[in-house]
């Protein structure tokens, strides 16, 4: 090293450069953090895409983000005629089963004998189903016998079971198509008008099965008849 004024000058030649890139550095790490940073927050702030939500009958579609879209869930809380047709549909079903018990011994048609069995194999576990639906609601399956019963529709009277209970061959085949086609008409019934007065998914997608399942087998019980 000089110590002469032109040496000094030497010096802080070298020594400017080094500092100045030793600053771009610094600085260019503070810009790369920067950015990155930048990037997220944009990444956090920029909207997901949008969904469009239709409006109720005469009202126009809303236009929603993914996260609102997401939690605005339909509310499904039963109401009366929810409950009502669970109650309702159990004690119906309850008395299909017991006209299609009497088949096994009293029928003479095969076919009839077999209708009996495939209706007792789809009413039965449905009466299952819609008493769980009821207990998860705080419910409980309505006792009393067939008081109101006969109120419903398809419903057969007391007196039309007794005549069922007491024949037997042909007289009971004819008879029970008549009493169950329409059993299941008023079962039809019952499942559309909770269609249109229910709120509950469950009930609906129960009631869709019985007017699905319920409409055919009415048909073939037509052609039987």
């Amino acid at each position: 090293m000089h110590r002469s004024t032109d040496g000094n000058v030497l010096v802080m030649k070298v020594v400017l450069p080094l500092t100045a890139a030793v600053a771009a550095l610094v600085l260019g790490g503070c810009d790369t953090a920067s950015d990155g940073g930048g990037a997220d927050t944009n990444s956090r702030a920029r909207p997901g895409p949008s969904v469009i939500a239709p409006g109720k009958p005469g009202e126009g579609a809303e236009t929603l983000s993914a996260e609102d879209a997401q939690k605005r869930k339909p509310d499904d809380s039963p109401n009366s005629a929810d409950f009502g047709y669970a109650q309702m549909m159990i004690a119906h079903h309850t008395q299909a089963l017991q006209m299609t018990g009497l088949a096994p011994k009293r029928a003479e048609s095969g076919q009839v004998k077999r209708l009996a069995q495939r209706i007792s194999a789809a009413q039965g576990p449905e009466v299952g189903a819609m008493e769980g639906w009821l207990n998860s609601h705080g419910r409980e399956r309505e006792s009393g016998g067939h008081h109101g019963h006969e109120a419903m529709p398809g419903m057969a009277t007391e007196a039309q079971l007794k005549t069922l209970r007491a024949a037997h061959g042909a007289a009971f085949d004819e008879l029970f198509l008549k009493l169950m086609i329409t059993h299941h008409t008023g079962a039809v019934t019952m499942a559309t008008d909770v269609l249109s007065e229910g709120n509950n998914v469950q009930i609906e997608e129960m009631a869709n099965d019985v007017i699905a399942q319920q409409t055919a087998e009415i048909g073939r019980m037509r052609k039987m008849s």
